[in-house]
């Protein structure tokens, strides 16, 4: 699926493929062909290595202008994509929103009017409600990216998910996606990462399970997901070659979704002893922040062997370099 070929090149000319990327705009996996979701992981792959260089630039992107507008907090999500744009030499702005104008009551479209104003390349969005993200497509003229909106999508945090699960496809005994299963576990009800994991794996050919308690999984996922759901950490966990923990967030929760937290670890967090129910050669993913002991123990979460979350990381700088790249023209059609 992905390409290792790489130039010493400088430039545009470093991407492996030749490969057209057909969008404007990223707004989910809902509806990426696997040809698309392809040419992301075959750029990401080549840029990879600027990570590594001494010199950690490449002026791909000279001249354009990225602007990160979070409406929610987000350490890791907004400084890779200002890191991304930085090592591509674009002209990276963050929009600080407890600091303008949107805190005293400005509305969204007033503030899609100003940033029209300043003409951007790339307008990279996190917003708590979802849909902001096509509403700011329907009004700009830059290539939008979805970095997070409401319950709805988190595509890059997918891509890179995908990315890392590639790398790991050989010591999984496996060459391609196709049959490839992939539990994800726990708050599947209000994480955007596990719609977007959803759509974007089985684009992919892989098998996905939702696995949580009754309260933390949507209403007909089966249907609407394609996915199997199972309410029983152990059989969702059996034979699953990916374990993909998600956070509990409690900040979005209204009502009783469960008990107490340290009921819910004795019941749905990873340990060693659930993990052994999986896999032999399983991996361990989670998007992050991690609250250990609450969805997953220490000593799994820092397992060198089977944790894969510090690559995950890593390849979501690559991963958002790539997206950057191609929105912003980098063998796009049209």
């Amino acid at each position: 699926m992905r390409s290792t070929a790489f130039t010493e090149g400088s430039g545009s000319e470093m991407i492996a493929g030749n490969s057209a990327w057909s969008k404007k705009h990223l707004l989910g996996m809902e509806g990426l062909t696997r040809e698309e979701i392809g040419v992301i992981l075959e750029t990401a792959s080549s840029l990879r290595e600027v990570n590594h260089r001494d010199i950690k630039k490449v002026p791909t992107l000279r001249g354009k202008t990225v602007i990160n507008l979070f409406f929610e907090n987000s350490t890791r999500t907004r400084t890779s994509f200002e890191l991304a744009g930085k090592r591509m030499s674009a002209d990276v702005i963050n929009f600080s929103v407890n600091a303008s104008s949107v805190s005293k009551g400005e509305s969204l479209y007033d503030t899609v009017a100003n940033l029209k104003a300043m003409n951007p390349d790339v307008v990279v969005i996190r917003h708590p409600e979802s849909g902001a993200p096509q509403f700011l497509a329907h009004h700009l003229d830059a290539a939008i990216v979805n970095a997070g909106d409401g319950r709805h999508e988190h595509p890059t945090q997918s891509l890179l998910d995908i990315l890392t699960i590639d790398d790991n496809l050989l010591r999984l005994g496996r060459t391609e996606f196709s049959g490839l299963t992939v539990a994800i576990c726990g708050d599947v009800l209000h994480s955007r990462v596990a719609r977007s994991n959803a759509w974007g794996l089985a684009t992919m050919g892989a098998r996905v399970r939702f696995v949580g308690p009754p309260t933390l999984i949507p209403p007909h996922a089966a249907e609407v997901f394609g996915v199997e759901v199972h309410h029983d950490m152990e059989s969702g966990l059996a034979g699953a070659e990916v374990v993909m923990m998600l956070r509990l967030q409690t900040e979005r929760m209204q009502g009783g979704f469960l008990p107490s937290t340290r009921e819910y670890f004795h019941y749905w967090g990873l340990d060693r002893r659930r993990l052994a129910m999986a896999a032999p050669e399983a991996i361990v993913m989670h998007p992050g922040p991690m609250n250990r002991g609450v969805e997953i123990a220490s000593d799994v979460a820092d397992d060198p062997e089977r944790a894969v979350i510090l690559d995950q990381v890593a390849n979501g700088l690559a991963v958002r370099m790539a997206v950057l790249y191609r929105l912003c023209g980098g063998g796009r059609k049209g």
